[in-house]
């Protein structure tokens, strides 16, 4: 028997403290070589895509995937969690909610790690579905005093705010324009789905740690080459899959302005004890992808918690 968990199940169970706990020990172990990940691949047709990552975590007793489809604008995600040990399939869960804050886990390790221990302003550029975890998981690391945002959608912009002040008593301002985000931002976060940079790199204050989570295709782009250019440190997720869908790291690639033994993984950062700044007035960029290993470990956990609470619905197979 197996597990199926929806996601009102998924929601109930996991926290973003936990996915945080969860994605820095994947990233630990997938540098160490006690992991493993499968990049994300894309399949095609006519009316839309099928997307695959996935990854194994013996030490933790599991491997799996993530698979998701988006048709017609609509997109359905699911994990499917295996026992490392006998193969079995443990649990099927779905996995939009898990995703988002997997992904948010991801940034906040990022920020635990590479941002200013007094970083006070944390920035935000995108007010969508993904935005909402990415702030949560930045301001629990680095619990600031003020937010600022922007977005192009007015409306939006002002739910978002409101919405975000109420969930973490931070107080948090609608921005007139990314500038005035960009050079308040001790924390700067980009999630938007732009094809060309969102701010100007010339605009970011020395200290600054950026976090940009929006794209992972070649043909999107966050942020310009002033920004990578300043950047005392870049680090990514997994240079396999950065080499795959960095869209930003293509012209500086080209132009002999970056390489890639510049770039370095988080996991390696954490494992190795690295510092990502020499000085407080250096610049570094977290470019987070979004990778296979985060979402079996998540998944792991949300599986034992379904367990321990009796929660799911159980499913029998072949």
């Amino acid at each position: 028997m197996s597990l199926f968990l929806t996601e009102q199940e998924v929601s109930r169970l996991l926290t973003m403290s936990s996915a945080i706990e969860c994605v820095e020990e994947a990233l630990v172990q997938l540098a160490s070589g006690h992991g493993e990940n499968l990049t994300r691949r894309r399949l095609h047709s006519p009316n839309g895509t099928l997307q695959l990552l996935g990854a194994a975590l013996p030490q933790a007793g599991f491997m799996g995937y993530k698979v998701y489809t988006v048709f017609q604008g609509r997109a359905q995600f699911r994990v499917f969690l295996h026992d490392s040990e006998t193969g079995k399939l443990a649990a099927v869960l779905e996995a939009d909610t898990l995703g988002q804050i997997r992904t948010g886990a991801a940034t906040g390790v990022a920020t635990r790690w590479m941002a200013r221990v007094d970083s006070k302003v944390v920035g935000i550029i995108g007010t969508g579905w993904q935005a909402r975890t990415q702030l949560e998981a930045v301001c629990l690391v680095r619990p600031p005093s003020q937010i600022l945002a922007y977005s192009r959608s007015s409306n939006r912009l002002s739910t978002f705010c409101s919405k975000m002040q109420e969930k973490l008593g931070v107080r948090c301002q609608p921005a007139r324009t990314v500038d005035e985000v960009v050079e308040a931002s001790d924390v700067l976060i980009t999630i938007t789905n732009s094809v060309k940079p969102v701010f100007s790199g010339e605009r970011l204050k020395p200290g600054t740690h950026i976090n940009a989570a929006g794209s992972n295709f070649l043909i999107k782009r966050e942020l310009d080459e002033v920004c990578l250019q300043r950047c005392k440190s870049i680090i990514v997720d997994s240079k396999e899959q950065a080499k795959l869908e960095c869209g930003e790291f293509l012209g500086p690639l080209e132009k002999g302005m970056l390489n890639w033994d510049r770039i370095r993984e988080l996991g390696e950062v954490i494992l190795a004890r690295l510092l990502p700044r020499t000085s407080p007035e250096d610049i570094t960029l977290f470019k987070s992808l979004g990778i296979g290993i985060e979402d079996v470990a998540v998944a792991a956990k949300v599986y034992r918690l379904a367990q321990e609470q009796k929660l799911g619905i159980e499913i029998a197979h072949p």
